[in-house]
């Protein structure tokens, strides 16, 4: 019968969990349902006596609880004590302390808030005041203690409430320093591993501050005095001779041992949750380091600690796990000591699934309240309903206790109630309230009606639609319309009604619909939905490296939603932004000017909206020079050497790459640093060596990327003693100024390497043979000495030795010198010459003995000129011409010559002192070369057909002329050239006449010399053929013509120089063009005449300029014939004139007349006088050209160029009016 009872309430447990999962939901204040415990105080509640004692306990329910109170399990009747009150609409007790004592009010409290549906009962609060004692009056003696032996200070501070934290102090209110020897523990107590000299003082005080009331006490000051054994006279030896200071043996160094905790183990108890601290502290000598180990496992590393130099191990929120054996090792060079600290931890009663919650149940339901919690050791479980034991309530068939869990079926209206669960062990209770309301309430959404969430892009969304009826509402959401459900894809619908899309997409805004329902009734709700874009920091600065002084800028370039203001937040290291102006904070920016190293750090911007933020960082690490090194010292002083030793300055967060150091000689120069070495930033010492006979003062400058830093302070002055030299002088040098003497010269010592007073050099010398002596000579204040009388150019072994008062210096090096030189006494001989071609030569000869030398040869000379060529039109060269041969060579070549020429020349040999006496003179001839251009080339009598050229010889024959060739080609309006033809001319031809040559506007011609070496240079000239002016020959050939279905089709072949052609036809009887024809106006044939009659006094002028036979330079004639669309006439046929073109192969460009008359001369225009050979050109009486033209005139023909510039010439008038028409 009892195994199926117990079936029977195990099936209605899991029916009850299965059915009613959704239990727990929040009654809406207006429906009615028991009292819950909204507000009350700690358990433990400590409250300071100055101010009222204000004991909390609000609750809620419907109808409002009332409230009563115990106090030591005693009703607490308010009414009758006028030093307490309630507040209104609560059950907060208001303790006024202003009539009362405090501690009349400690005890444990208890509240109950009742209406007609159940009772509320809050936990029991233990008040007490807190305690801050004063420390008991005390003398304190002093500690005198040997030096090396441990020591402890005691706190021992009064019982507090809460308990004080303890630290040390002295009179100037600084904390004592604390380090691996001397620390202080967990109860205050200070620890001296081993006491030192500097230990000694009378001010090592212990404070407590008491939290609470917010007060600091005092104990009276230790005074501390480290003594030695020796020092302690017979007296104090009797009057401590039962104190451990005298009856031990002075304190050597030792191995560790322990002076807490005692003992080789010990253990301890710790709550879980709480915080576990185990200390270890030992004394030795060396002090002792501490380390720790978990015997039976490892140490939580995320959750332990080692404080107190490693003498505390701390563990925070400690589990059963922590428990276990713990090792303390104390370790010094002589040994070590171990302890072990067994850990045991117990556990306070806690909730293993929370604590029970409400039920609100529709009758005729079932339900479940739990109250499962663990503990070490296991709790034990009390239920109560409405604050007495559910054993002294009503029997209710409805409900069946079982251990930890209550278990209803079948409730029904008037169940109402509230039940208590307590679980207890030794070391804690846990109370918790739970109410069963039994309601029939159709449903009803709680969320707000047409609520906007907004969200950003691919985040997740909870839209809410919290419901309460009974039975329990079911909840459907819908979007836009009732088509369907949303319940899976991206849709998750959770037990509390909420629904949630995880990755919300633009496709989900808009109108959702939320369903609550039950048995009673539906009701619906409508939300909505908006995403936006998410806010992103799309430019950010780097780490930055800047040097103080400088200015930095950080960028936080921000992209969002446009919907969306985001603010902007700049922190630095976590923290507000200082307020100092040379911050400069703008929305996607922070600039920071004149940067100092208190500026260093993190940087972060963060941009916030309303809906999402990000940030970024970036470090700003300010670098600077690096701060002079201090406390200079010098050691292992000996006489050539030192070790400096310092201590670097601040890096400013940019590495030491080396150290300088510097020294000055306050005997020699004094206020001048010199550097003397360097060393690696790694290094703080250097080991230098010095010189005799200085006075030294060091400083170090430190140098990193930044740069050098100011210089240390100098060190103390270091004297060397005065010795003799360690060096002679360097360079010495002997050479003579004149024939007959010799200089020696040296570098002298510098005041550093004098090494003592009276420095000076002793000379020595003597000639470099067999039985020569020394001669010596001692120079002070010197570094030459001349020695006269000696013979030219000859050898000497030369010495010069450092000396000063305390010695001689090294033996010297002997070096080698030379006496003074003189010119050399003989000339090369056997000189001979090869000739190699038309332009060099190559020249042989004997070298000079070098005894006739008579000194360090220099080289050799080749005078040379050219005496004349060997045309026999040219005359005598007599400029001489130098070429130099550096070194002791006996041949040459001599390049540059001219062809077929006769030279001169001589060699000579020379030194430093000059040239010798010359050879021979010889002479040679040059082989024939190629000729120049011709000197001039020239056109005359043009046709249509035919033409002549006329040509002058060349300047530079380079041989005897046998011939020319001339090549000629037709050029088109295109400055396209045609073919070529060649001829063949005699040697003694100066002019050609070509015949039956086609047609063609323009010709290009090419005439060359030759010689028997070959043909030279080629002069060009190029010629415009056109018959006379009044009859111009038509440039047109083949003219026909031919109708086409949409008009007519006119071709030609044009050989004229104009771009643009001019079309006439008629039609109907009308002459018609594509241009308006100006030959009809009136104003047209008026400018004609005009035209034609300053033509005509034109040419009675020029007739008459050339019957006088008047000059005209021949530039102007030369620049007359840039244009080819306005070529000047010949005076005697006025057919054009030719003009020249040095150029190969350059079709003719025609230049432009400027407007006021006037021509200018192109820049590649060239003319034929750059190829004359100097002959005047001339005219006839006729006026006609005759002579050739001149490359190099003479100042006479300049000066009657200028003369005759003057004068009218029919060309230059000729192309003023082509310049005008």
């Amino acid at each position: 019968m009892r195994m199926m009872m117990e079936m029977s309430l195990e099936a209605a447990l899991l029916l009850v969990i299965l059915g009613h999962l959704a239990s727990a939901l929040e009654v809406p204040l207006d429906l009615p349902q028991p009292p819950t415990i909204t507000h009350q105080s700690p358990k433990d509640y400590i409250v300071d006596p100055r101010e009222n004692i204000i004991i909390h306990c609000d609750a809620k329910g419907k109808p409002h609880p009332s409230f009563s109170w115990t106090r030591n399990g005693t009703y607490l009747d308010v009414d009758q004590d006028p030093s307490v009150t309630t507040r209104p609409h609560s059950g907060t007790l208001v303790v006024d302390i202003s009539g009362a004592r405090p501690e009349n009010y400690e005890g444990v409290f208890q509240c109950t808030a009742r209406n007609k549906y159940g009772s509320a009962v809050s936990n029991n609060i233990v008040v007490r005041q807190s305690k801050s004692p004063l420390w008991s009056k005390e003398k304190i003696k002093p500690f005198e203690v040997r030096e090396g032996v441990s020591l402890v200070l005691p706190c021992r501070p009064p019982a507090g409430l809460p308990p004080p934290i303890i630290f040390w102090m002295d009179n100037n209110f600084h904390k004592l320093p604390q380090s691996q020897r001397v620390s202080q523990s967990l109860n205050g107590d200070l620890y001296f591993s081993n006491i030192r000299q500097e230990d000694s003082r009378n001010d090592y005080i212990c404070y407590a501050r008491f939290t609470n009331t917010q007060t600091i006490q005092q104990k009276q000051p230790i005074t501390v005095r480290v003594v030695n054994l020796d020092a302690i006279n017979d007296t104090m030896a009797d009057y401590y001779n039962d104190t451990e200071l005298l009856t031990d043996a002075p304190a050597d160094e030792r191995r560790p041992s322990f002076l807490i905790p005692s003992g080789l183990s010990s253990s301890m108890t710790v709550l879980r949750g709480h915080v576990l601290e185990m200390e270890c502290i030992a004394e030795g000598l060396p002090t002792p380091e501490i380390s720790w180990t978990k015997l039976s496992g490892d140490l939580p590393s995320r959750r332990t600690s080692f404080l107190h130099f490693n003498k505390t191990l701390q563990i925070v929120n400690v589990s059963e796990s922590d428990a276990g054996d713990y090792r303390c090792t104390a370790r010094n060079q002589h040994g070590f000591a171990h302890h072990t600290i067994s850990v045991a931890v117990k556990a306070a009663p806690y909730w293993i699934s929370g604590p029970p919650k409400n039920l609100v149940l529709a009758p005729g339901e079932n339900g479940v309240l739990t109250c499962r919690a663990s503990g070490t050791p296991k709790p034990s479980v009390i239920w109560l309903m409405n604050g007495d034991l559910i054993e002294n309530s009503p029997k209710d068939i409805s409900r069946n206790v079982e251990d930890d869990t209550i278990i209803f079926y079948d409730v029904q209206i008037g169940s109402s109630a509230v039940y208590q669960c307590n679980i207890s062990n030794p070391y804690g209770y846990l109370l918790s309230n739970a109410f069963v309301n039994v309601l029939s309430e159709p449903p009803r959404v709680l969320t707000p009606a047409n609520k906007l969430y907004q969200v950003i892009e691919n985040r997740p969304v909870l839209m809410d639609c919290s419901s309460f009826g009974s039975p329990i509402p079911k909840i459907k959401w819908f979007k836009d319309s009732r088509s369907s459900t949303l319940d899976g894809d991206s849709y998750i619908l959770h037990d509390n009604g909420t629904l949630e899309i995880q990755v919300a997409q633009a496709q989900h805004k808009g109108k959702y619909i939320c369903v609550a329902s039950n048995m009673l009734g539906i009701y619906e709700n409508h939300v909505y939905l908006e995403t936006r874009e998410p806010t992103r920091i799309i430019n950010q600065s780097d780490d930055m490296v800047v040097q103080r002084g400088r200015s930095v800028v950080f960028e936080c370039k921000v992209k969002h939603d446009k919907d969306l203001m985001p603010t902007m937040t700049w922190l630095k290291d976590n923290e507000e932004m200082p307020e100092d102006e040379r911050f400069v904070v703008e929305f996607d920016s922070l600039s920071i000017t004149d940067v100092s190293e208190r500026d260093a750090g993190v940087y972060t911007c963060i941009v916030n909206t309303t809906l999402d933020h990000d940030s970024a960082t970036a470090k700003l690490t300010v670098v600077g020079r690096p701060d002079a090194p201090t406390d200079l010292e010098l050691t292992d002083q000996k006489k050539r050497s030192v070790q400096l030793t310092w201590i670097p300055g601040e890096e400013h967060y940019s590495p030491i790459q080396e150290f300088v150091i510097q020294y000055e000689d306050s005997l020699l120069h004094p206020g001048h640093w010199h550097d003397l070495a360097r060393v690696p930033g790694t290094k703080t010492t250097a080991h230098l060596k010095l010189s005799p006979y200085v006075h030294y003062t060091f400083r170090v400058l430190a140098r990193n990327a930044v740069g050098l830093s100011m210089p240390s302070s100098p060190s103390r002055m270091y004297k060397t003693d005065p010795a003799a030299p360690d060096q002679n002088p360097k360079g010495v040098r002997g050479s003579g100024t004149e024939h007959n003497n010799l200089v020696i010269t040296w570098e002298p010592l510098t005041g550093l390497q004098s090494n003592g007073q009276g420095l000076r050099y002793k000379v020595s010398w003597r000639r470099k043979r067999p039985g020569s002596d020394w001669t010596t000579v001692t120079v002070a204040n010197n570094s030459k000495f001349i020695v006269s009388g000696t013979p030219i150019f000859s050898p000497y072994e030369i010495k010069v030795q450092a000396v000063n008062d305390h010695g001689e210096g090294p033996e010297p090096a002997v070096a080698l010198g030379y006496s003074g030189e003189d010119l050399p006494v003989a000339a090369p001989t056997n000189v001979q010459v090869s000739v190699r071609n038309s332009t060099w030569v190559k020249l042989h000869w004997d070298p000079v003995p070098l005894h006739s030398i008579r000194g360090h040869i220099q080289g050799y000379k080749v005078y040379y000129w050219r005496k004349h060529s060997l045309h026999k039109h040219n005359p005598d060269h007599t400029e001489k011409r130098i070429l130099t041969f550096s070194g002791n060579h006996s041949h040459g070549m001599l390049p540059g010559l001219h062809p077929f020429s006769q030279y001169l020349f001589n060699v000579r040999v020379f030194n430093k002192k000059g040239d010798g006496p010359p050879s021979t003179m010889q002479q040679f001839e040059t082989n024939e070369g190629e000729p120049g251009p011709p000197a001039s080339l020239f056109v005359t009598n043009p046709s249509l057909d035919s033409l002549t050229l006329e040509w002058s010889p060349p300047r530079e024959h380079n041989g005897h002329i046998t011939g020319y060739n001339l090549k000629y080609q037709p050029v088109n309006n295109s400055n396209e050239l045609g073919p070529e033809e060649e001829l063949a001319l005699a040697a003694n031809e100066t002019s050609v006449t070509l015949q039956n040559l086609k047609y063609s506007p323009r010709y290009k011609f090419y005439l060359n010399a030759r010689t028997s070496a070959g043909a030279g240079p080629a002069i060009s000239q190029e010629v415009v053929i056109m018959l006379d002016e009044a009859q111009p020959a038509s440039p047109f050939a083949n003219v026909s013509s031919s109708v086409e279905e949409d008009g007519a089709l006119i071709t030609w072949e044009y050989w004229g120089p104009e771009k643009n052609v001019y079309v006439e036809y008629i039609a109907d009887n009308t002459v018609t063009s594509r241009q308006v024809d100006i030959a009809t106006q009136g104003w047209f044939i008026g400018l004609m005449c005009a035209i034609a009659l300053l033509i005509l006094i034109l040419l009675i002028i020029c007739f008459i300029q050339r019957n006088k036979g008047g000059k005209y330079p021949v530039k102007e004639k030369e620049d007359a014939h840039t244009d080819p669309e306005f070529q000047p006439m010949k005076d005697d046929d006025c057919t054009f004139v030719e003009y020249s073109d040095n150029e190969d192969h350059k079709p003719l460009k025609g230049s432009r007349t400027p407007s006021n008359g006037t021509v200018k001369r192109d820049d590649s225009d060239d003319s034929l006088v750059d190829y004359g050979e100097g002959g005047d050109g001339q005219f006839n009486e006729d006026g006609s050209f005759i002579g050739q033209y001149s490359g190099k005139s003479s100042s006479r023909d300049i000066a009657e160029a200028h003369e005759s510039s003057g004068a009218p010439s029919p060309i230059n008038a000729m192309n003023s009016l082509n310049s005008f028409v």
